[in-house]
């Protein structure tokens, strides 16, 4: 992998990180970033606690894939970003969400982005 694709891939990573990193410290934020409210009870602790771990998991797995001869593992963060955009678009479809157009596109965006430079070899631009 390039260096340029190096950065790109390693800043995608650490956005999607300081997410995960958000619900942990600052949950009210990191809930109103993606436009939802914080929920109470037993449903603060599911929304606070899965959402941490899909964001650290997911941007843990792509600053991994950064490294020299690990950009295989992209095609993990590759799968979770476009499972995230079917079930968003499920979600309109069948059971009335609204469409979430710039969530979809980011991680549709990002899925392919990390898609093409998981198959790319190590010294490619």
């Amino acid at each position: 992998m390039g260096s340029t694709r190096r950065i790109v891939t390693g800043l995608i990573g650490a956005g999607f990180a300081l997410q995960g990193v958000g619900w942990l410290v600052a949950p009210s934020w990191a809930a109103g970033a993606l436009g939802m409210p914080v929920l109470d009870g037993l449903g603060r602790s599911t929304q606070f606690g899965d959402f941490a771990a899909f964001f650290l998991t997911l941007g843990l797995s792509i600053l991994g894939g950064t490294r020299p001869g690990r950009a295989r593992l992209l095609y993990f963060p590759a799968g979770l970003l476009g499972a995230a955009a079917f079930g968003r678009t499920v979600a309109w479809a069948i059971h009335g969400a609204a469409f979430a157009t710039t969530f979809i596109a980011v991680e549709v965006v990002a899925s392919l982005f990390l898609l093409a430079t998981a198959g790319l070899p190590d010294d490619a631009a």
